[in-house]
C-alpha cells in the first residue's frame, strides 16, 4: 500500500471526558422522554417501523449495555478497535430490531431509561481505564466502547428530535466525539490524502487514494457542519439530497462522497 493510502491513526479520547459525554447525552434523552405523552410515544421514527416508544428502549439498550458488560468476566484482550467499530454494526441489525420490539412492548420507556441510568451509575467507575469488556461486534477496551456509545447517544438524539419536531440539546463533547469518530471511520474506509473532508469545528481527516496534497488549499475538498455529517455518515440523508440543499460544499473532481457513504448502516 503506498503512503497516500496508509490507513489513518486512532484518534485518543480523553476517558473522563467521554464519559462524562455519555452521562450527559443520556441526562438529555431521559429528560425529554419522561415528559412525553402515550400520543408522542406513538409518533413514527425515520428508522423503519419503530415508533418513539422503540427509539427510547434502543437507547437504553445502547447505554445498558456498558453495565451489563461491565457485570461480565472481562475478556482477555481486545478484538475490535475504535475505527473498525462503524462498519461492523450492520450485521447485528436484525436481532436488535427484534429485541427492541419486544423490549419496548414490555417497558414503560421513561422507567426503562431511568432504571439504565441507576444501573450505569452502580457500576461504571469514575474514569474509565484500559479494561476490556465482552460487546457488540467484539470485545473493545471500555474507553473505546464508550465512545461508541456517544455516537449512538447522538445519532438517535437527532432522531428522536425529528421523530417530535422539537429541539434537544446535544452535549459538545458527545457530539464532537461522534463526529469524529464517523469521520475518522470514512478515512478508515477510504485510505488516502487527495480529499480533505471538513467538519468544523471539530474533525478534519484525509481520504481517497491518490495525489496528495502538501500545501495552500487543497483541490478536493468537502465542508459540512457536524449534524449534516452524522445524517450522511449514517445513511440519514443521502449524499447529492445534502449537496442540493446546499447542507454541503464539494469541490474538486475527486470529492463526491456519494459512493462511500454511509460510513456506518
Amino acid at each position: 500500500m503506498s503512503p497516500a493510502a496508509r490507513a489513518p491513526r486512532a484518534r485518543r479520547y480523553d476517558p473522563a471526558k467521554t464519559r462524562a459525554a455519555v452521562t450527559t447525552q443520556y441526562a438529555h434523552v431521559r429528560r425529554v422522554v419522561g415528559a412525553l405523552t402515550p400520543e408522542q410515544l406513538a409518533l413514527p421514527t425515520r428508522l423503519g417501523d419503530w415508533t418513539v416508544r422503540e427509539l427510547a428502549a434502543h437507547l437504553s439498550m445502547a447505554v445498558g449495555s456498558v453495565a451489563r458488560a461491565l457485570r461480565l468476566p472481562a475478556p482477555p484482550e481486545a478484538e475490535v478497535t475504535l475505527l473498525a467499530w462503524p462498519s461492523a454494526t450492520a450485521q447485528y441489525a436484525a436481532g436488535i430490531d427484534e429485541f427492541v420490539h419486544d423490549l419496548a412492548a414490555r417497558n414503560d420507556p421513561a422507567q426503562l431509561l431511568e432504571r439504565t441510568a441507576e444501573e450505569l451509575a452502580e457500576v461504571l467507575p469514575p474514569e474509565p481505564d484500559d479494561r476490556v469488556i465482552a460487546c457488540r461486534p467484539g470485545a473493545m477496551l471500555l474507553g473505546d466502547y464508550l465512545v461508541t456509545r456517544c455516537v449512538e447517544l447522538v445519532v438517535h438524539t437527532d432522531d428522536l428530535a425529528v421523530a417530535l419536531g422539537q429541539e434537544i440539546p446535544f452535549d459538545r463533547q458527545a457530539l464532537a466525539t461522534a463526529t469524529r469518530l464517523l469521520a475518522d471511520g470514512l478515512a478508515a474506509k477510504a485510505p488516502g490524502g487527495s480529499v480533505e473532508v471538513r467538519v468544523p469545528p471539530f474533525a478534519v481527516v484525509q481520504c481517497v487514494e491518490g495525489p496528495r496534497h502538501t500545501r495552500g488549499t487543497p483541490p478536493n475538498v468537502v465542508e459540512t457542519d457536524p449534524l449534516t455529517w452524522l445524517r450522511l455518515a449514517t445513511g440519514r440523508w443521502a449524499w447529492a439530497e445534502a449537496v442540493d440543499a446546499a447542507a454541503v460544499s464539494a469541490s474538486g473532481e475527486r470529492a463526491d462522497l456519494g459512493g462511500l457513504l454511509p460510513v456506518m448502516s
